[in-house]
């Protein structure tokens, strides 16, 4: 059942504003990768692009890995690129939100401004491996 939701709520997102996001980082992602320096920024936007197009299913975590260069990463990132591109989540969930049925769409699409703000140091993962993740170990 969850599958299917997710299935549903995926093929709603793509319509109404999962292309424009995709497209939105995909340009961002070919413009960083202009110089060898931003390598880095563009492939952390190519990965938040394949995220954002099919986005229901998933979840960003924290990599616990994330030390001084990821930090410096991302206030870099935010002054360059991740402020616009959280405008674009803005705008996509106002216009989602006018609808009953868009209203969660909406929801979801702000909950992913903070991974467009800071992107480094965070991983996509199914949900399932994610809670998982979370899951204390037993010893």
């Amino acid at each position: 059942m969850r599958s299917l939701l997710s299935l549903v709520l995926n093929i709603i997102w793509l319509l109404t504003a999962g292309w424009a996001l995709f497209l939105a980082y995909l340009l961002a992602g070919i413009l960083a990768c202009i110089l060898i320096v931003t390598l880095p920024f563009g492939i952390a936007s190519f990965r938040i692009a394949g995220f954002v197009i099919w986005p229901f299913g998933r979840e960003v975590v924290d990599t616990g890995r994330g030390g001084a260069g990821s930090a410096l990463g991302n206030v870099i990132w935010f002054v360059i690129a991740g402020w616009w591109l959280a405008l674009g989540h803005v705008g996509t969930a106002l216009a989602q939100a006018v609808t009953i049925i868009g209203i969660p769409l909406a929801w979801a699409n702000l909950k992913l401004i903070p991974v467009t703000c800071f992107p480094f140091g965070k991983e996509v993962m199914d949900s399932g491996s994610a809670r998982a993740r979370m899951l204390p170990t037993v010893r």
